[in-house]
């Protein structure tokens, strides 16, 4: 395909993306049927951070950042940026300068199967990172890519609005027309959840109870028995 930047491209409401965001990585994917998550070799450079934003898309070279400088022009107040490469790449592509640029458009963080370099300073100024690496290793500017684009990041498909969601849990992806149903869902188990925090907290129930696992135990043939008997199998076992 030619390398194109797509500059007019629908993203999901703010206010969804900024409440599934609440709700965190966990919840959202389990939410939304345990789909949607970025493989876990993307990790957080720092710690106790969580953001959600709507995605503008990168596609680059391997050790090239041209188009990091391009997408940087389509960004708005609420996006986060994800950046792919067209084959692997550690290389430090992402630095303090891209960041303040980004930080400057009111870009929430950055998510990118990169490495990045400066993570002191990313640190320091509050601009939160997720990559595949911590490098120094430069890149040069040279090579045709895309923005806002589909892209894929550590197996998980990120199109153009989107929601990305991510924490120290990792990052999970909410397709764009599935925001507002995804959201229902996350402030149901939100809601269940607090219930069972509550019963478990008291100690007024067991999740065997409350979950009715029970049954299932038995379905498995998976018994109970007192110490003496089971040394009795054992030694009989012997």
């Amino acid at each position: 395909m030619k390398p194109v930047i797509v500059t007019d491209i629908a993203r999901t409401d703010a206010a969804t993306a900024r409440a599934l965001g609440s709700h965190g990585v966990a919840t959202v994917h389990e939410a939304m049927g345990r789909t949607g998550l970025v493989g876990p070799g993307i990790r957080p450079i720092q710690d106790d951070v969580r953001i959600a934003g709507t995605a503008v898309t990168v596609l680059s070279h391997p050790g090239d950042n041209l188009m990091i400088h391009a997408a940087i022009e389509q960004c708005r107040d609420g996006d986060l940026l994800v950046v792919a490469t067209t084959s692997p790449s550690s290389d430090g592509a992402f630095g303090d300068l891209f960041a303040t640029a980004l930080k400057a458009r009111g870009v929430r963080g950055l998510v990118t199967s990169t490495g990045v370099r400066d993570t002191a300073d990313l640190r320091a100024m509050g601009f939160p990172v997720w990559s595949s690496a911590v490098h120094a290793q430069g890149t040069v500017k040279a090579t045709p890519g895309s923005v806002n684009v589909p892209i894929v990041v550590a197996g998980a498909t990120v199109r153009p609005g989107d929601v990305v969601i991510a924490d120290d849990d990792g990052v999970v992806v909410v397709p764009r027309e599935r925001a507002a149903d995804v959201l229902s869902a996350a402030d149901a188990r939100v809601a269940k959840e607090a219930a069972d925090r509550e019963a478990y907290g008291s100690g007024a129930e067991l999740s065997l109870d409350r979950k009715g696992l029970r049954p299932l135990l038995a379905e498995l043939g998976i018994e109970y028995v007192t110490q003496a008997e089971y040394e009795a199998r054992d030694h009989e076992r012997a």
